[in-house]
Protein backbone atom coordinates (compact mmCIF):
# COMPACT_ATOMS: atom_id res chain seq x y z
CA UNK A 1 0.00 0.00 0.00
CA UNK A 2 0.87 3.65 -0.18
CA UNK A 3 2.99 5.25 2.49
CA UNK A 4 1.06 7.65 4.70
CA UNK A 5 3.50 9.80 6.65
CA UNK A 6 0.58 11.56 8.36
CA UNK A 7 -0.38 8.20 9.87
CA UNK A 8 2.96 8.07 11.67
CA UNK A 9 4.84 5.87 9.21
CA UNK A 10 8.56 6.49 8.94
CA UNK A 11 10.07 5.73 5.54
CA UNK A 12 13.38 3.86 5.38
CA UNK A 13 15.12 4.49 2.08
CA UNK A 14 17.97 2.37 0.71
CA UNK A 15 20.12 4.58 -1.50
CA UNK A 16 20.97 1.94 -4.09
CA UNK A 17 20.08 2.10 -7.78
CA UNK A 18 20.48 -0.26 -10.72
CA UNK A 19 22.99 0.51 -13.47
CA UNK A 20 21.22 0.67 -16.85
CA UNK A 21 24.25 -0.73 -18.73
CA UNK A 22 25.00 -3.89 -16.77
CA UNK A 23 22.28 -4.16 -14.12
CA UNK A 24 24.82 -3.82 -11.33
CA UNK A 25 24.14 -1.99 -8.09
CA UNK A 26 25.09 1.67 -7.75
CA UNK A 27 25.59 3.36 -4.40
CA UNK A 28 23.80 6.72 -4.34
CA UNK A 29 25.07 9.30 -1.84
CA UNK A 30 22.76 8.97 1.16
CA UNK A 31 23.13 12.61 2.17
CA UNK A 32 22.15 13.77 -1.31
CA UNK A 33 19.14 11.45 -1.28
CA UNK A 34 18.09 12.63 2.19
CA UNK A 35 18.32 16.26 1.08
CA UNK A 36 16.23 15.58 -2.02
CA UNK A 37 13.59 13.74 0.02
CA UNK A 38 13.46 16.52 2.64
CA UNK A 39 13.08 19.08 -0.14
CA UNK A 40 10.34 17.11 -1.92
CA UNK A 41 8.41 16.66 1.32
CA UNK A 42 8.88 20.33 2.30
CA UNK A 43 10.26 19.04 5.59
CA UNK A 44 10.78 21.38 8.50
CA UNK A 45 14.29 20.00 9.13
CA UNK A 46 16.96 17.90 7.47
CA UNK A 47 19.24 16.09 9.91
CA UNK A 48 22.37 14.36 8.63
CA UNK A 49 24.05 11.95 11.04
CA UNK A 50 27.74 11.31 10.46
CA UNK A 51 30.92 10.28 12.28
CA UNK A 52 32.13 13.77 13.18
CA UNK A 53 30.60 16.37 15.53
CA UNK A 54 29.64 18.74 12.69
CA UNK A 55 31.41 21.55 10.84
CA UNK A 56 34.62 22.49 12.66
CA UNK A 57 37.20 25.22 12.10
CA UNK A 58 39.89 22.58 12.81
CA UNK A 59 38.70 19.08 11.89
CA UNK A 60 40.84 17.62 14.69
CA UNK A 61 39.60 19.94 17.46
CA UNK A 62 36.01 19.48 18.63
CA UNK A 63 36.21 22.77 20.55
CA UNK A 64 36.17 24.55 17.16
CA UNK A 65 32.70 23.21 16.29
CA UNK A 66 30.41 25.72 14.64
CA UNK A 67 27.04 25.44 16.42
CA UNK A 68 25.24 27.50 13.79
CA UNK A 69 26.06 28.77 10.30
CA UNK A 70 24.01 30.53 7.69
CA UNK A 71 24.45 29.76 4.00
CA UNK A 72 26.69 32.79 3.43
CA UNK A 73 29.02 31.76 6.27
CA UNK A 74 29.08 28.18 4.96
CA UNK A 75 30.02 29.45 1.49
CA UNK A 76 32.93 31.44 2.97
CA UNK A 77 34.17 28.43 4.97
CA UNK A 78 33.98 26.29 1.85
CA UNK A 79 35.82 28.89 -0.23
CA UNK A 80 38.53 29.13 2.45
CA UNK A 81 39.00 25.34 2.59
CA UNK A 82 37.62 24.94 6.13
CA UNK A 83 34.70 22.90 4.80
CA UNK A 84 36.57 20.24 2.82
CA UNK A 85 36.59 16.58 1.86
CA UNK A 86 33.52 14.58 2.84
CA UNK A 87 31.94 17.58 4.55
CA UNK A 88 31.50 19.38 1.18
CA UNK A 89 28.62 17.20 -0.10
CA UNK A 90 26.97 17.23 3.33
CA UNK A 91 26.97 21.02 3.51
CA UNK A 92 25.94 21.28 -0.14
CA UNK A 93 22.87 19.11 0.35
CA UNK A 94 22.01 21.17 3.45
CA UNK A 95 22.23 24.35 1.37
CA UNK A 96 20.19 22.78 -1.44
CA UNK A 97 17.44 21.71 0.96
CA UNK A 98 17.33 25.19 2.49
CA UNK A 99 16.97 26.70 -0.99
CA UNK A 100 14.03 24.32 -1.57
CA UNK A 101 12.22 25.54 1.54
CA UNK A 102 13.50 23.36 4.39
CA UNK A 103 13.75 25.70 7.41
CA UNK A 104 16.95 24.32 8.96
CA UNK A 105 19.52 21.62 8.27
CA UNK A 106 21.65 19.92 10.89
CA UNK A 107 24.87 17.89 10.77
CA UNK A 108 25.35 15.83 13.93
CA UNK A 109 27.50 12.99 15.24
CA UNK A 110 25.44 9.82 14.99
CA UNK A 111 27.94 7.94 17.15
CA UNK A 112 26.96 9.93 20.23
CA UNK A 113 24.11 8.51 22.32
CA UNK A 114 20.95 10.63 22.13
CA UNK A 115 22.55 13.13 19.71
CA UNK A 116 19.33 13.50 17.75
CA UNK A 117 17.32 14.34 20.87
CA UNK A 118 20.01 16.71 22.12
CA UNK A 119 20.12 18.55 18.79
CA UNK A 120 16.36 18.92 18.61
CA UNK A 121 15.42 19.48 22.24
CA UNK A 122 18.21 21.62 23.71
CA UNK A 123 19.03 25.26 23.02
CA UNK A 124 22.72 24.62 22.33
CA UNK A 125 22.35 21.38 20.35
CA UNK A 126 25.27 19.06 19.71
CA UNK A 127 26.13 19.56 16.06
CA UNK A 128 26.01 22.28 13.43
CA UNK A 129 22.73 23.87 12.38
CA UNK A 130 22.74 25.53 8.96
CA UNK A 131 20.07 28.14 8.24
CA UNK A 132 19.18 30.23 5.16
Amino acid sequence: GALNINAGHIPVVATVATCEQDGGALNINGDTAAGAIASALKAEKLILMTDVPGVMQDKDDVSTLYRELDVEQANILERDGIIAGGMIPKVQCCKDSLAAGVAASHIIDGRQPHSLLQELLTAEGVGTMITP
